[in-house]
């Protein structure tokens, strides 16, 4: 369980990254929703003990992030999103040397480094340098520490940020075989929605929602959204698009009157309350 009250990190210059943000998950997976520089970053940095909040508190299953620093320590994984693999080494190798830093012994780090990559379909690539493997490849072997570390929580930041499409499923599948609990950053609405049991919306340091996915999207039962590129004044203007919510019941008389219907998703928390995210 991870628990947060009025955690806040300031920068110089006043820059209030994190703004006294109260939160109680325990959910296999969550994930952090918001644009680049909401502060999913900062906030995950912080529960990871990467770095110091300027004011608060956080615990990890009951440890104090900043008196209980060493049990943390050994009971996450953090994999952040600008982390890379040496070229040279092995997926199997990469796996391995990380299991002996977090203090294996070298035949316990070879047998779980074996299993995981066997659970995540990399058998046939264990013996391929990094530098040889795809994008969507590389970040399965970061989800496959994660997953051998045997960790009470793995932190993921943008674990799928830049992989084309079919990557993006591939490392989902092996995210959702994680046994850990599972703190997830994005900026993909479909990514959340597909992966998670619990949501958190950020933006500007500011927890906007929190909830389970079906209890954040029920302020829009029987609705649609209705969509058009026609320049109008009563619709949210989302780049080249105008956006308006409506009743199911009236589908027909906006499809008359030149919108495409949609069916609501994750997105529409963020253009309704106008946060819009990267595409």
């Amino acid at each position: 369980m991870i628990i947060t009250e009025k955690l806040t990190k300031k920068y110089s210059g006043n820059f209030i990254a994190l703004n006294s943000i109260d939160i109680k998950t325990s959910k296999r997976i969550t994930s952090i929703i918001g644009r680049n520089g909401a502060g999913k970053t900062t906030f995950i940095r912080i529960l990871s003990t990467q770095l110091a909040p300027t004011s608060g508190s956080a615990s990890i299953n009951g440890f104090d992030i900043l008196k209980n620093t060493r049990e943390i320590r050994r009971s996450v994984v953090s994999i952040p999103q600008e982390a890379s693999l040496i070229g040279i080494m092995t997926a199997y190798e990469q796996v391995k040397l990380y299991l002996v830093a977090r203090g294996f012994s070298f035949k316990e780090a070879g047998d779980q480094a074996n299993k995981a990559l066997d659970e995540l379909d990399l058998r046939e690539f264990k013996n391929s340098p990094a530098d040889t493997l795809s994008g969507g490849m590389k970040r399965k072997v970061f989800v496959a520490m994660a997953l051998a570390s045997n960790a009470d929580v793995v932190f993921l930041d943008e674990p799928t940020t830049g992989l084309d499409p079919i990557s993006r499923l591939e490392v989902w599948s092996a995210i959702g075989r994680i046994g850990s609990e599972v703190i997830l950053t994005t900026h993909y609405m479909e990514e959340a929605q597909q992966l998670s049991e619990d949501l958190i919306l950020m933006d500007h340091g500011n927890v906007i929602e929190h909830g389970k996915p079906t209890e954040l999207l029920r302020k829009f039962d029987g609705m649609l959204r209705a969509e058009t590129h026609e320049e109008r004044n009563d619709c949210i203007k989302v780049g080249g698009t105008f956006i308006r919510y409506i009743k199911r019941d009236d589908a027909e008389k906006y499809i008359s009157r030149g919108f495409t219907i949609k069916q609501i998703t994750l997105d529409d928390l963020f253009i309704s309350m106008g946060v819009f995210l990267e595409s």
